[in-house]
């Protein structure tokens, strides 16, 4: 069998021909993008559980709560990604390593920063990753033609914005924290 990148192999299915009027090179390149957004998502869900098990201070029991409350969100999220890439027939990315090579999302490891850098740090990536969906979406109607995959981009772009709301409120004041 000829060698192929693992990732190429991984990619997409081999065995049952999916027809659901997305072409197959399209569905090639959108769960090539989804797995970059499942690798972003994977990667602030855990920097974000990081902080919810390290935030210190006298908010503690707040932002534990908070953060909890957003990784929960993003967890749900990771799912649906993968889901979505298995529905275009392709294979999901599913390991740390493979995660950490495909994210633009970056964490610090053995940094422990205050509670008001935590939300700051979130805060960016939730926009990097804002900005990234909205391309994502806009080339999956243009480009690919896939109506579904961009309601399901914009759908992640709403709870992002939402998520990132939040955590600017919790910047609003800054100094109480």
């Amino acid at each position: 069998m000829a060698s192929k990148s693992s990732t190429e192999t991984a990619i997409m299915e081999k065995d049952v021909k999916v027809d659901i009027g997305v072409k197959d090179d399209a569905r090639k390149k959108l769960v090539e993008t989804l797995n970059m957004r499942l690798s972003d998502e994977y990667v602030l869900y855990t920097k974000t559980r990081n902080y919810h098990w390290n935030v210190i201070g006298p908010r503690f029991s707040q932002l534990h709560k908070f953060f909890e409350e957003q990784y929960e969100i993003l967890d749900e999220m990771v799912d649906e990604i993968a889901e979505r890439t298995r529905q275009l027939g392709g294979k999901s990315l599913g390991t740390l390593e493979e995660f950490a090579r495909h994210s633009s999302i970056s964490e610090q490891p053995g940094q422990y920063p205050d509670p008001q850098t935590m939300i700051s740090n979130l805060l960016k990536d939730h926009e990097t990753i804002i900005k990234t969906l909205r391309k994502n979406a806009d080339e999956a109607d243009e480009q690919y033609d896939d109506m579904a995959t961009n309601d399901f981009f914009l759908e992640a772009v709403q709870k992002h914005e939402k998520m990132a709301w939040m955590l600017r409120a919790h910047l609003e004041g800054k100094d109480v924290l």
